[in-house]
C-alpha cells in the first residue's frame, strides 16, 4: 500500500505521519509538504530514518509537480492535511487561503482522477459550519478560512458525485497536543505558565471550544480511511467543551501555578463561533471513541512541552527555519 500524505510537516499532519509509519510497517508513506509556516522537518525526527517513510518537498497547487509525483509513486491512498489555517493571517493575505485550500485540493483531485486511487480523504474542520449550517444551507461566509475550507469540501463532494471518485471527508474540532505551534492558544498558555509569565485571554474568556487530542484525531482518520463509507462526511468531536478561561485554569492547576497569571486583554479581531457538531456517525458506525478527557490530554501535552523545550525554543527564535534549509 502506498500512501501520500500532504501537509505532513505541520502540527496534525506530522502526528498522523508518525502514527501511520509506526502502525503500518508494510505501507510506504510519502509525506509531501512545502515547509511554509508553520511546517517543519523537526516534527518528523522520530521517524525520519524509517524504511517505510519518505519526505518530498513540493507545492500541491503546482499541477506539474503533483502529476509527476503521482506518476512516480502511483499511490493507493491520498490524505490531504495541507492547508493555510492561521486565521489571524487572512487579513494580510486572504488569497493565500483560496490558493492553498481550494486550488491545492482541486489539483490533488484531478491527479487522483487521472491516476486512479482507492481513497482520497479530505481533512476538514468544524469551522466549515460557519458557512454550511448543519442542515446544509448557506447563511453566509464567516471568514476566508471557513469559506475556503467549505469550498474545498464542496469540490471533494462534487468529484465523488460527478466522477465517482472514492472520497471521504472528516471535520474535526480544535486539536491540541504535541507539535502544536507555540503561538496557538493552548501551547502559548502552557509555555508562558511554565515560565511564570502572564497568560493573556481575549475578552472575558467565555468563548467555548471543543478540544480534541491530536492522537484521537489520528485514530479517527485511520478508521475512516479503512472502514468509512465512500462519499460520507464524518465529524470528529473531542467531547471536551471548555471556555478559554476554563482551559487556562486547568493548565495552571496542573502546573500548580496561580490564577493571578491570567490577564484579560482586548484587541483580538478574530472571534470563533462554536458548533461542536456530533460525532455520533463516527462512533456508531466505526466504533471510535476518545481516549483522552481534557485533564489527561492536557497532562500529556504539558509533559511533552516540558520534555521538548528545544523544539519550541527553536521555533520562537526562528532557528527551526534555518534547520529545514
Amino acid at each position: 500500500m502506498k500512501m501520500i500524505i500532504t501537509g505532513g510537516a505541520g502540527f496534525i499532519g506530522s502526528n498522523f505521519v508518525q502514527y501511520m509509519v509506526g502502525k503500518y510497517a508494510s505501507y510506504d508513506i510519502i509525506n509531501v509538504d512545502l515547509l511554509t509556516f508553520p511546517g517543519s522537518l523537526k516534527n518528523l525526527e522520530p521517524i525520519e530514518d524509517r524504511p517505510n517513510y519518505k519526505f518530498v518537498k513540493g507545492d500541491i497547487t503546482d499541477r506539474s509537480f503533483v502529476f509527476q509525483l503521482f506518476e512516480t509513486v502511483m499511490p493507493d491512498i491520498v490524505v490531504n492535511f495541507a492547508e493555510e489555517n492561521h486565521t489571524s493571517r487572512y487579513i494580510a493575505d486572504a488569497a493565500s487561503f483560496v490558493r492553498a485550500n481550494v486550488i491545492g485540493t482541486v489539483t490533488l483531485l484531478e491527479a487522483c482522477r487521472k491516476f486512479g486511487i482507492k481513497r482520497y480523504h479530505q481533512v476538514s474542520t468544524e469551522r466549515v459550519y460557519d458557512v454550511l449550517t448543519l442542515n446544509g444551507t448557506l447563511p453566509g461566509t464567516f471568514d476566508p478560512y471557513s469559506a475556503s475550507k467549505a469550498s474545498a469540501d464542496l469540490c471533494v463532494q462534487a468529484y465523488y458525485r460527478t466522477f465517482g471518485l472514492p472520497v471521504t471527508i472528516s471535520r474535526c474540532s480544535n486539536n491540541y497536543g504535541p507539535y502544536h505551534f507555540p503561538d496557538k492558544f493552548i501551547p502559548m498558555a502552557v509555555i508562558r505558565a511554565l515560565a511564570d509569565k502572564e497568560v493573556p485571554i481575549y475578552g472575558t474568556g467565555e468563548n467555548v471550544c471543543d478540544w480534541l487530542h491530536v492522537s484521537d484525531h489520528c485514530r479517527a482518520v485511520d478508521l475512516i480511511l479503512h472502514e468509512g463509507r465512500v462519499g460520507e462526511v464524518y465529524n470528529i468531536n473531542g467531547h471536551n467543551e471548555r471556555t478559554n478561561l476554563m482551559a487556562v485554569k486547568t493548565i495552571l492547576r496542573i502546573l500548580d501555578k496561580p490564577e493571578s497569571l491570567i490577564r484579560f486583554v482586548t484587541g483580538h479581531k478574530v472571534h470563533e463561533r462554536h458548533y461542536a457538531p456530533s460525532s455520533a456517525k463516527l462512533e456508531n458506525e466505526l466504533g471510535w471513541a476518545v481516549s483522552y478527557d481534557f485533564d489527561s490530554g492536557l497532562r500529556q501535552t504539558i509533559g511533552w512541552y516540558w520534555n521538548h523545550q528545544n523544539w519550541w525554543n527553536n521555533i520562537q527564535n526562528g532557528k527551526y527555519r534555518e534547520q529545514d534549509q
